[in-house]
């Protein structure tokens, strides 16, 4: 939730719309509650029996966060739970369980202990599914980071101090704690681009900086505070803040707080109780006599006598009628509007203080602190921050899927062939070797084509098994960790074995949302040949093979050349086809049919010709006829071909 009272909507028009390729090398911190509870909901809506489907959510996501979209995430966990957020936490539980939640639960917020029992068991359940997705996100090589209190909170800080680019997170008072750049909504495997928020953005938009954000949540509710003060919404709150600078706000809210009106000047510190009434301030401003009948000012027997300048006439009978809503722009009528306008806003300024006074404990201190606070890392539980990403431990995933999951290895082994690639991929761009291969068994082939995939470009590489490589239960004691073991397990068992296996997985995820499932490798066999086709990034590939992508778009270049190339000769053939009968200018080939008609009737002409006197038969017959010309060998062969067949 955040901030109450949509403050979403409120940012939403400022938001950018991004597509897959804007977390390539980028750092991101990752609010692992929110993954949790999001998508595991979804997924139980689907298939109430559903095994332990945060585990499979945050497996996939992070899969393809890592390898698809090229990102550096980092998990952060939630810490401590505020006694503020007690409120917030029972309010989820009952809306999450379809109960109405009991009056008295509502209306404690003193602390933790006031929270209901139902509650605590539904923490505990929770702790549970955070501890399970820790445990594979280690295995994973992820860096996983503990707050002291919320994990927003964290991820805010450690994007205002660069350590990350962005936030995944749902909570809008991310901004609040001080984050820059927060996407919202976001799913790996869709064509649609996610919701991007930009701090930079947002603070000229809508004219708030973080300070003046703390107190429209002070005001209009928050996790911390469920009902904020009664009687603001979102337009009332940021009307109020925006009468105040970023650096005065909170003190502001502070003098409120204590009764002391703030807007008056030429009083000292004068309180909301004894504040003078707004009618007695400044006198009325005198407004001239208007006429009734055409609404300029004058009164209605001067304009008889005199006419109306405004009109431009000399009578009163010759007045224009004042229409519906007509409003005089006199200075006089302008004088009047203003004072009523001032007044109005004054009386809303003396409401709004004299309602802030009237709540206890106002501003909230301990609030304003969670806000402001920039130590949210719990040093106990996260030890070095240090962010780094290690090697996978494929082998200890797959006893930790195997038995949470009951997934089959090969499966588990398929689905981290994408990640393992990615690892490697970014090994030989940093620190090429030769002798390093994919999982120690594959070498790079072949860059084959450009694949668009989600709207996005990528390599379909080819890899090819290396001779030298480790053959199925030939593990080495050596072998790094990121390496599967045999083959079979890598890229699937052999015939019916391969098929039987599938089949068991694909009953074992059948609850599971394709989108977040990323696209298992193929496998092709040539022979004694067995190769692997993945889907890499454009530039990773570039960097940690030159010259194979210098020679594939160079290849490309060539191909796009030739298919330009015949692209143009069919159209000046097609052009050709479809000319209008007439005068054929000398120099252009005939069409076939032309070319027959014309012949036959050059044929039908040479035998009509009258015979000339002493001309012989055997004269006639013995005269070398000339061989015909065969025009079609000046064409291409492929019109030639399409001539014949077509």
């Amino acid at each position: 939730m955040g901030v109450g009272g949509s403050f979403w909507d409120l940012l939403k028009p400022y938001a950018r719309q991004e597509g897959p390729g804007f977390l390539r090398g980028r750092r991101v911190a990752v609010d692992l509650s929110f993954w949790i509870v999001s998508h595991s909901t979804a997924i139980r809506a689907r298939s109430p029996h559903a095994r332990r489907p945060h585990v499979r959510n945050t497996f996939f996501r992070t899969l393809s966060l890592f390898a698809k979209m090229g990102a550096f995430p980092v998990f952060v966990v939630d810490g401590e739970p505020s006694p503020l957020k007690s409120q917030a936490r029972a309010a989820r539980f009952f809306r999450g369980s379809g109960v109405d939640p009991p009056a008295s639960s509502c209306a404690e917020a003193e602390g933790e202990a006031s929270a209901p029992a139902p509650v605590k068991a539904r923490n505990a359940i929770f702790t549970r599914c955070v501890k399970d997705c820790v445990e594979l996100l280690k295995n994973l090589g992820m860096p996983v980071l503990w707050a002291k209190g919320e994990a927003e909170a964290l991820c805010a800080q450690l994007n205002n101090e660069g350590e990350v680019d962005a936030c995944i997170t749902s909570d809008s008072d991310a901004f609040l704690f001080g984050a820059k750049t927060v996407i919202k909504v976001m799913r790996s495997n869709c064509k649609e681009p996610f919701e991007c928020y930009n701090i930079a953005d947002i603070e000229p938009g809508i004219g708030l900086k973080r300070k003046q954000m703390v107190a429209m949540a002070l005001l209009i509710g928050s996790d911390h505070d469920l009902h904020g003060v009664p009687g603001f919404g979102v337009e009332n709150a940021l009307r109020f803040v925006r009468l105040f600078d970023e650096d005065q706000i909170l003190d502001k809210l502070h003098e409120i707080g204590k009764g002391i009106y703030p807007f008056l000047e030429g009083f000292d510190k004068a309180h909301v109780d004894d504040l003078p009434s707004p009618s007695t301030k400044s006198p009325p401003v005198a407004r001239s006599p208007h006429c009734s009948h055409c609404g300029h000012p004058g009164s209605k027997k001067n304009h008889s006598k005199t006419g109306c300048n405004y009109c431009l006439v000399d009578s009163l009978e010759f007045c224009m009628e004042k229409p519906a809503g007509f409003i005089c722009e006199c200075l006089s009528c302008e004088k009047a509007r203003d004072l009523k306008a001032q007044r109005r806003h004054e009386n809303w300024q003396i409401k709004v203080c004299k309602r802030l006074a009237a709540e206890t404990n106002f501003p909230n201190e301990e609030i304003i602190r969670l806000y402001l606070c920039d130590d949210n890392l719990d040093n106990k539980e996260s030890g070095d921050r240090k962010l780094e990403w290690n090697e996978p431990k494929v082998d200890d995933l797959v006893d930790l899927l195997t038995y949470m999951q009951n997934w089959e290895p090969s499966y588990v082994r398929q689905h981290m062939l994408p990640m393992l690639s990615t690892i490697y991929l970014r090994r030989m761009a940093s620190s090429p070797c030769k002798s390093l291969l994919l999982c120690d068994q594959y070498e790079f082939h072949s860059i084959q084509r450009i694949k668009i995939k989600h709207g996005h470009p990528y390599y379909l590489v080819k890899w090819k098994r290396a001779t030298g490589g480790i053959v199925s239960g030939g593990a080495s004691h050596n072998k790094p960790e990121l390496d599967g073991a045999s083959h079979a397990e890598v890229v699937g068992l052999d015939d019916d074995e391969e098929e039987e296996e599938e089949e068991e997985a694909t009953v074992n995820i059948e609850s599971a949302d394709s989108l977040d499932e990323p696209d298992l490798p193929q496998v092709l066999r040539d022979d004694d040949q067995v190769y692997l086709l993945t889907d890499e990034d454009i530039q990773l590939v570039s960097a940690a093979f030159p010259n194979d992508a210098r020679r594939f778009q160079e290849a490309q270049r060539l191909k796009d050349a030739k298919s330009r190339s015949r692209k143009s000769k069919l159209s000046l053939a097609d052009s050709m086809l479809e000319t209008p009968k007439g005068p054929r200018p000398s120099g252009v080939q005939l069409s076939i049919k032309e070319f027959y008609r014309s012949k036959k009737a050059a044929g039908d002409e040479a035998g009509k010709k009258p015979v000339v006197e002493g001309e012989s038969s055997s004269s006639r017959a013995g005269s070398r006829k000339s061989p015909p010309v065969d025009l079609t060998k000046r064409m291409p062969k492929s019109l030639r071909r399409r001539l014949l067949f077509d």
